[in-house]
């Protein structure tokens, strides 16, 4: 198991990360600190794999945490969870070490692609010795790791929310049986048309299916449920 801290300054903010990270497979949370002390007490305390790092923490950035903690020999791996997204604290996260950087708001899916980047990371210094020594092809296999295939999200059609395509998604996958528009709507807490232009969007890239239910009128109704694994 990947051992994670979640640091965020945000209680509410702090939990909602460290549910999506528990969803995870091969992934479990160790902890939550809402600071910086919090967090450094925590990574001397005992064993973290890595850290999901707000940037606004109320003692001291998160950046500024991250240059210390190396300057202390402490490696465990960051990645940058903030809405922080000024090019100048992008380059330092970089330069200070962060694998990865996230910027809020972000859904499920999106938290999910950083973890398997990092979890596939590790696979590949795993599978190329470890601490031993590394060729060119095996250095370029390391750095590639990290590139995952893009996000479900990273190409929705304008007008779309990542939240929202995450909302129904979970709301179809819940139900256990297919749901219509007006169904969806209801339970998401948007209007019909909206959770009509979501579930087209979610059909047409085959992350979940539509089936027709014909009633007494002739004219059928669309249900949608969630895309049965191939």
């Amino acid at each position: 198991m990947i051992d994670v801290l979640v640091v965020d300054d945000d209680f509410r903010v702090a939990e909602i990360n460290a549910a999506y990270v528990s969803q995870v497979p091969g992934f479990r949370v160790v902890g939550r600190a809402h600071t910086a002390a919090q967090a450094l007490a925590t990574l001397e305390r005992g064993h973290v794999d890595l850290v999901l790092l707000d940037h606004y923490l109320p003692d001291e950035t998160g950046l500024t945490l991250v240059r210390r903690l190396r300057q202390m020999g402490h490696h465990t791996d960051v990645i940058m969870v903030t809405a922080a997204r000024d090019v100048a604290t992008v380059q330092a996260a970089m330069r200070y070490g962060a694998l990865q950087y996230l910027v809020k708001p972000f859904g499920f899916s999106g938290l999910r692609a950083k973890l398997d980047g990092y979890a596939a990371l590790r696979r590949t210094v795993e599978g190329v010795g470890g601490r031993g020594e590394a060729g060119q092809e095996q250095v370029d296999r390391i750095f590639a790791a990290l590139r995952t295939p893009d996000s479900p999200h990273t190409e929705l059609p304008k007008g779309h929310s990542a939240a929202t395509v995450d909302l129904i998604r979970r709301i179809l996958d819940e139900a256990g049986l297919p749901l219509s528009a007006h169904d969806v709507a209801e339970r998401a807490g948007v209007s019909r048309s909206t959770a009509q232009r979501y579930l087209k969007h979610l059909e047409r890239t085959g992350r979940i299916s539509l089936t027709l239910k014909y009633g007494d009128t002739g004219r059928p109704e669309h249900r949608y449920a969630r895309a049965r694994a191939s």
